[in-house]
């Protein structure tokens, strides 16, 4: 019956360790979708800059085709002015070679022929000076007009420039996503296995005490068997405890690469009951104290400090929900659990 029972502790759940990891992993999937999402976010916003500026090169094309179709318009009706003259000084010039025909006859007739075909004449000059100027103006906004067609065929290559970078850097992010899944699912494999020799090496180590057991992915002392009740100082019996694993974690930091991120944290529990002590006013206090002493007490046996963390959780975190001794019991605890940094 005892080796049976023996076998039974052995046995270890693998399942909490399991949804550690892929609850790791679904943070950083989640981390790598909101860089993806701030990239997309940015880079939109370079596009509609872009598009704005393009509309706005938009307006003023548009704008000056309009001037330039009242400039055309403009022309036309010069053009038409400078033709009706023209007809006028042929018909006045007619007519005063008619009256010079006449002239022994009509002389006052003829000066006042003279007088119109003179007017027509300067008339017909300022709509020529009027005409020559129009033209000038066109082609300034033609010239314009040219300008403003390359400035848009630059911005169009720009934004397909950028189109192109875009798609590349969406390929590498996916690219770099599905490494660092790869590279995660391997770190995470591999701290696993040296958990699980671990804990398999502290129950040869510590024996089969009802006290002291494993509860999921952590190694659970009782309170009892490191301090005293209401206290944070190491008793002699925990302090062998202690001893047995400082020598467990020691070898532990040599077989574990030094590229795996682990830390073997310490945390502190209480039950719900209110503590009354001057040194430590609330339960927090309490439980982050117990979890330093246990740290402190690792790192004076040669435990690398940068491999230990202290947490208090108080009565935040209990094992057993009901109210009587032996669960008050149980939820007054130290556990150990290895897990990446």
């Amino acid at each position: 019956m005892a080796l049976a029972r023996a076998r039974r502790d052995r046995t270890f759940n693998y399942w909490p360790g399991f949804v550690d990891a892929l609850s790791t992993m679904l943070l950083v999937i989640i981390f790598l979708l909101s860089v993806f999402m701030m990239a997309q976010f940015f880079l939109s916003r370079a596009a509609t800059g872009k598009d704005a500026a393009l509309q706005k090169l938009n307006a003023q094309i548009q704008e000056l085709t309009q001037l330039l179709a009242l400039e055309r318009a403009g022309k036309s009706e010069s053009e038409g002015n400078v033709a009706a003259l023209q007809a006028t000084l042929d018909a006045t010039e007619k007519e005063k070679a008619k009256l010079q025909g006449e002239a022994e006859s009509s002389s006052t007739a003829l000066s006042s022929a003279n007088g119109r075909a003179s007017g027509a004449a300067q008339e017909l000059d300022t709509e020529k000076q009027i005409s020559a100027r129009a033209l000038a103006q066109v082609d300034i906004l033609n010239q314009q007009l040219l300008a403003l067609r390359r400035q848009l065929a630059a911005i169009e290559d720009a934004l397909a420039v950028s189109e192109n970078r875009d798609k590349e850097s969406q390929a590498k992010i996916a690219d770099l996503g599905s490494r660092l899944n790869v590279a995660l699912a391997q770190k995470v494999q591999e701290l696993s296995r040296y958990r699980s020799d671990f804990f398999g090496r502290l129950r040869e180590i510590l024996g089969n005490r009802p006290d002291i057991r494993v509860v999921g992915d952590r190694f659970v002392f009782q309170s009892e068997v490191l301090f005293s009740s209401a206290q944070a100082t190491l008793n002699p019996e925990g302090k062998t405890e202690l001893d047995k694993i400082a020598s467990a974690i020691s070898d532990l930091e040599r077989e574990i690469p030094p590229e795996i991120p682990w830390i073997l944290r310490i945390d502190g529990h209480t039950d719900k009951h209110p503590i009354q002590s001057t040194q430590f006013p609330t339960n927090w206090e309490l439980s982050a104290g117990r979890a330093i002493a246990v740290v402190q007490y690792l790192v004076s046996k040669g435990v690398s400090p940068q491999r230990l963390v202290a947490a208090g959780f108080g009565q935040y975190q209990p094992l057993e929900p009901g109210d009587d001794d032996e669960s008050l019991r149980k939820n007054r605890r130290i556990e150990m659990k290895l897990t990446e940094r």
